[in-house]
């Protein structure tokens, strides 16, 4: 949990004596670079498939488990193009305005307004795809879900900065930021119990 002291100015250089700064750029690091690896790796699925409908995908673990049946679904490509280039392409920005955090470089306000605009269509989309994922098609696909698993707290660490720069005497903004980590791990508990009430153990851990 991390405080907010109503005494110091919210911008970046107000929290870097907090850590909270550092810890923000290294998720927006790792994260980023996790969800970047994701991404290629259903990325190369993708082109696999559309050269090859019947290859067989290493994330294949059994019927319900499976990206193939994901990837080469309508819902994989809602733009025309498959949904992996965005994350492609969205995860390589946020790690790379990860690593100009790191330098010690500051960024400008509208730089951050253009993160929350990316974070907040990036947690619409995965939460569409995660509902047509457990409920329409009714297959898991695990490169997937690691895409869910860092887009969540992203989402939640980068709206926690903002709020903190943008609405500091919010109420909103101290609950936020002070139950940041408690938010993600409710949101995680939410998902995987929407999934182990759909699906059961007899599904997902079929051999």
């Amino acid at each position: 949990m991390i405080d907010i002291d109503e005494q110091v100015a919210p911008r970046d250089v107000a929290v870097d004596a907090t850590g909270t700064r550092s810890v923000l750029a290294w998720l927006m690091v790792v994260g980023g670079a996790i969800g970047v690896l994701a991404s290629g790796i259903l990325t190369y699925d993708k082109i696999k498939l559309l050269q090859n409908p019947d290859a067989q995908l290493a994330c294949a673990l059994n019927a319900w488990v499976d990206c193939g049946g994901v990837v080469s679904s309508s819902q994989s490509s809602l733009l025309g193009f498959p949904n992996t280039f965005l994350g492609l392409v969205g995860f390589a920005v946020v790690v790379t305005l990860g690593v100009v955090l790191l330098s010690g470089a500051r960024l400008q306000e509208w730089i951050w307004g253009g993160l929350q605009v990316g974070v907040v269509l990036a947690v619409a989309l995965i939460t569409f795809l995660q509902y047509t994922s457990i409920f329409t098609l009714e297959r898991l696909c695990p490169y997937c879900m690691v895409v869910w698993t860092v887009t969540i707290p992203l989402f939640v660490a980068v709206t926690a900065r903002n709020l903190r720069s943008w609405a500091p005497a919010s109420g909103f903004t101290r609950l936020v930021s002070n139950w940041s980590l408690l938010i993600v791990l409710l949101w995680y508990v939410a998902v995987a119990t929407v999934i182990w009430f759909q699906f059961g153990p007899e599904r997902l851990f079929a051999s």
